[in-house]
């Protein structure tokens, strides 16, 4: 058997997650800097929550859309950044084994709800720009609400494998873990054992939840460049593109560093260099998120300065 219970052969009770740096004045000014962003990123994301579920004029299927992927992005960089935060200014860096499973668990989740996600959102646009006039009728909220669970669903019981099979191979040390969480790759390179049929099931795995939510993007988009095209408009045209571009963005800087993390053998595995672009999906992506869909959307801007002028009157 390639494989035997954890009980057996899992030797590491613990791991010790090394971080950025062991420089003290370095640690320091890390902190704040995560700290600024991590704030940034809950306070941006809880502030497009209540916009949307404060204005009624946003109460349509992509603003439902964005919500839920304000709160995945909440909940993603907490799985991380407050551990991290802890890290940096304390003198013990070790997590439990148990911690350390659960971790991966829940990030990977919702990483894989994350990236399904993104394929309803461009579903979202291809519909409200090619069929603007069914819109409401095919996205009705009974499919929205199931779109929406059906992702959770997906990505829960996708990342159940993925954790599985790396937590459960043999862990008899040494127990320093060169990144600042549970990534499997960076904990999979300290087993005990050969791991390339752990990369091929991970492979598997990688190609539902990245190349097929890729590709399903892909698809739309061209239908949706399509569409665009046939509008006589230039007006038009750049309206329509416009509320694409958002989307896109976010899309980029997500799927471009998973799909460099998870779809390469662990021979050309750098600690040091996949330690850091983890933190443009882990990190940024959650910080952009907000500031892209803010700033570049007349309707939340309008719904901003609606609720705070309610906010003053009210007061």
């Amino acid at each position: 058997m390639w494989m035997t219970p954890v009980q057996n052969q899992s030797w590491v009770s613990e791991f010790i997650l090394l971080g950025f740096s062991s420089d003290p004045t370095t640690n320091s000014i890390l902190f704040i800097v995560f700290l600024l962003i991590y704030l940034s990123s809950v306070l941006g994301n809880v502030l497009i929550i209540m916009l949307i579920c404060l204005d009624t004029q946003l109460h349509t299927p992509m603003y439902f859309f964005l919500c839920i992927l304000a709160l995945f992005d909440m909940c993603y960089v907490t799985t991380t950044m407050p551990q991290m935060l802890v890290h940096l200014v304390a003198h013990s860096q070790t997590i439990s084994f148990a911690g350390c499973w659960l971790q991966m668990y829940v990030f990977g989740s919702l990483a894989a709800t994350e990236c399904t996600f993104f394929v309803v959102m461009a579903y979202d646009r291809y519909v409200a720009i090619c069929y603007p006039l069914r819109y409401t009728v095919i996205l009705n909220w009974g499919l929205c609400v199931w779109l929406a669970a059906g992702t959770w669903i997906c990505g829960f019981f996708f990342s159940l494998f993925h954790t599985f099979f790396t937590m459960n191979l043999p862990y008899c040390g040494p127990n320093r873990v060169n990144h600042y969480f549970c990534e499997s790759p960076a904990v999979r390179s300290l087993a005990c054992m050969d791991t390339h049929l752990i990369e091929m099931v991970d492979l598997v795995l990688s190609v539902f939840l990245i190349v097929s939510p890729i590709s399903l993007i892909v698809a739309s988009y061209i239908g949706i460049v399509k569409a665009i095209l046939k509008i006589k408009s230039i007006q038009g045209r750049c309206k329509a593109f416009s509320t694409c571009a958002s989307h896109l963005t976010v899309v980029t800087f997500f799927y471009g560093p998973s799909t460099y993390i998870y779809m390469r053998p662990n021979s050309s595995y750098s600690t040091e260099r996949d330690k850091q672009i983890s933190l443009f999906y882990n990190t940024f992506t959650a910080l952009l998120n907000p500031v892209v869909y803010s700033l570049r959307n007349k309707d939340m801007k309008r719904a901003f300065f609606k609720v705070m002028g309610r906010s003053r009157i009210d007061c």
